[in-house]
């Protein structure tokens, strides 16, 4: 698909293509259509960065909150929304070990209790062995810190689940 296509789609087309760019915000997806028209991937990329940039602290932690534990009950259910499935099963988690999958359902309630938000990271850039050192690493980090690192993951997910809609290289 190219930007004058994108460009031309109505808003329920844009909006049901471009819904879970950001995990579960198509209203992220319906406020960016009205920003029409875009130069290309990197303009339409920005608009959805902009406007998680300018949501308040609780917006953004909203956002968070609308992603899954990375192999959580979601995964072991069927229930996460297909970009989350692909991109948990392309970094290893659907084939875990019952102590490593105990071990991040450890890890992770640890980071949800200590933020707030589920930990947030782009699976699919990491193997299951990373995943799980960075969530412990991660377990440490101020809360500003970890809240801009994990908007940061939220925008690299965007980038990716981009490209893959617009059949473009992905840029890391």
């Amino acid at each position: 698909m190219d930007m004058d296509q994108v460009n031309s789609m109505d808003f329920v087309d844009f909006v049901d293509m471009f819904g879970n760019v950001i995990e579960r915000c198509p209203l992220i997806a319906a406020a960016v259509w009205s920003q029409r028209p875009f130069h290309d991937l990197e303009d339409l990329e920005k608009h959805f960065c902009a406007f998680i940039d300018a949501l308040p602290q609780a917006g953004q932690e909203g956002i968070l909150r609308c992603h899954p534990d990375l192999a959580g009950r979601e995964l072991q259910r069927g229930t996460l929304t297909a970009e989350s499935q692909r991109e948990q099963s392309a970094a290893g988690l659907q084939s875990l070990s019952v102590d490593e999958r105990r071990r991040l359902a450890e890890l992770n309630a640890q980071y949800r209790a200590r933020f707030g938000f589920p930990f947030v990271l782009a699976a699919r850039l990491r193997d299951r062995e990373t995943v799980a050192r960075e969530l412990e690493r991660r377990l440490h980090c101020s809360p500003e810190q970890e809240l801009r690192t994990a908007l940061g993951e939220v925008k690299t997910i965007g980038r990716l689940r981009l490209a893959d809609l617009l059949g473009a290289p992905a840029r890391l």
